[in-house]
C-alpha cells in the first residue's frame, strides 16, 4: 500500500454553545482535514484545528506545513514503513505539532487498514467502550449552573469546569456548580493557565475547607511556570494535572522528575501525533504516573484517534476528556467511533473506520 496523493480540505461544525476558556472563545469547530490516498484505494484521514494560543498553529500554517514539507516526504512511500515515516515527519520541522498530528493520524489510520483491524487493536487492544467527561465553559454563574445541570440530565457523571478569568469569581462559580450537582457528578477544574501560584493555593485551600470535593485541577498556572505548579502541588490536597506544560516526552520526564504535578494530560495536537503520545504513556507507566487523554477542539476524526490511543493504553490512561463531538450540533463524520453523550464506542472496522465526511470543502 503506497501513498499516491495528499489532499486537504476544511471542515466547519457549529457548537451547541460557545466554548469559553480563560484563553479564548470559539463558536465553531474548524479543522484542516488531510486525506492520504493510496494505490489500493484506501484513504487515511487526519485533522488539525487552529490553536494559536496553545500550540502556535493556525489553519494557514498547518496547510503550508503539510503541502510543502510533509507531502514530498510521503508520496510514493509504503504505509508499512510506519515508524520511519513518523520519524521523518517529526524531524522535518520543529514545532508545528498540530500539522504533524494530522499527518500521523492519517498514517496510523492507513496502517491499521492495511492489517484490516481497528486502530486500537493494532496499538495493543483494550476495551472498545469508553466514558468521557464534558466541558462546562466559563460564564455567568447561572449559565454555568444551568449548563452543568443539563449535562447531568444527559447522563454525564464527570464535568470539567473552565475557570481562570477572575479567581474570586471562579471560587463562587465552583461552589455554585458543586452545590447544584453534588452527589450526581464529579467535578474537574481547568484554569487554562489563568491563576498565579500563591492565589491558586489560597483558592484551592478555601474550596477544600468548604468541603468542595474536586477530582483534579488542570494547568492552574502558566505553561512555563513548572516551579509555580510544583509550589501548588506541594501545598494542596487536590491532585494537579499538567496540560499546556507538556508537549512531548522530554517535558513529561521533567515533570515527573521534579514532581511538578500528579497527572499528565496527553493531547495528540500537542504531542505531534500518535507516536509521541504512545511514548508519553509508556514513560508515565514506568513511573506509575496517572494520565488523561484529552483533545483540543477538533472534530471526531482526531478525537476518535485519541480514543483509540486511550483504549490501547488503558492501564495508564484512567481519565478521558474527549467531549468535542458532544459539544457539536452534529457529527459530520460517517462511520468510525460512535458518540452518545458520555459514551464512546470504538469501531470494529479497519483503521478509524471513516467512510466519508459530510460538508468537507476540498482545498485546491
Amino acid at each position: 500500500m503506497k501513498i499516491v496523493d495528499v489532499k486537504l480540505g476544511m471542515l466547519k461544525v457549529p457548537l451547541i454553545t460557545p466554548f469559553k476558556t480563560a484563553l479564548r472563545t470559539v463558536e465553531y469547530v474548524e479543522d484542516v482535514v488531510v486525506m492520504l490516498e493510496t494505490d489500493t484505494g484506501h484513504i487515511g484521514y487526519g485533522n488539525a484545528p487552529a490553536t494559536a494560543v496553545i500550540t502556535g498553529d493556525t489553519h494557514g500554517s498547518v496547510i503550508e506545513a503539510i503541502r510543502t514539507v510533509f507531502t514530498p516526504r510521503l508520496l510514493n512511500r509504503s504505509v508499512s514503513d510506519l515508524n520511519r515515516l513518523t520519524r521523518e515527519v517529526n524531524a522535518a520541522m520543529i514545532n508545528n505539532t498540530s500539522a504533524k498530528a494530522a499527518v500521523e493520524i492519517a498514517l496510523y489510520d492507513l496502517f491499521a487498514q492495511s492489517y484490516n483491524a481497528p486502530l486500537y487493536r493494532i496499538l495493543g487492544g483494550g476495551d472498545n467502550s469508553l466514558t468521557t467527561d464534558i466541558t462546562v465553559s466559563v460564564d455567568y454563574i447561572d449559565k454555568m449552573v444551568a449548563d452543568a445541570e443539563n449535562a447531568v440530565e444527559r447522563g454525564f457523571e464527570i464535568l470539567k469546569l473552565k475557570v481562570g478569568k477572575d479567581i474570586g469569581l471562579d471560587i463562587e462559580r465552583i461552589k455554585a456548580v458543586y452545590s447544584a450537582v453534588k452527589g450526581r457528578a464529579l467535578l474537574r477544574l481547568d484554569a487554562n493557565q489563568g491563576w498565579r501560584p500563591k492565589e491558586a493555593v489560597l483558592a484551592i485551600r478555601s474550596l477544600e475547607d468548604a468541603g468542595v470535593m474536586l477530582e483534579l485541577i488542570e494547568q492552574p498556572v502558566k505553561a512555563a511556570d513548572l516551579e509555580g505548579m510544583r509550589y501548588i502541588s506541594e501545598r494542596v490536597k487536590t491532585p494537579i494535572m499538567a496540560d499546556e506544560s507538556i508537549f512531548g516526552p522530554l517535558e513529561v520526564m521533567e515533570v515527573i522528575r521534579r514532581r511538578v504535578a500528579d497527572i499528565i494530560n496527553i493531547k495528540l495536537m500537542k504531542t505531534g501525533g500518535i507516536s509521541s503520545a504512545l511514548k508519553i504513556a509508556d514513560i508515565a507507566g514506568l513511573y506509575d504516573f496517572e494520565c488523561m487523554v484529552g483533545c483540543m477542539l477538533e472534530t471526531s476524526i482526531g478525537v476518535s484517534a485519541a480514543a483509540h490511543v486511550a483504549a490501547a493504553k488503558s492501564p495508564v490512561v484512567s481519565k478521558l476528556d474527549l467531549d468535542v463531538p458532544s459539544l457539536c450540533q452534529y457529527d459530520p463524520v460517517v462511520g468510525g467511533a460512535t458518540y452518545k453523550d458520555a459514551d464512546i464506542i470504538l469501531n470494529e472496522t479497519p483503521g478509524l473506520g471513516i467512510e466519508k465526511i459530510e460538508g468537507l470543502q476540498l482545498l485546491k
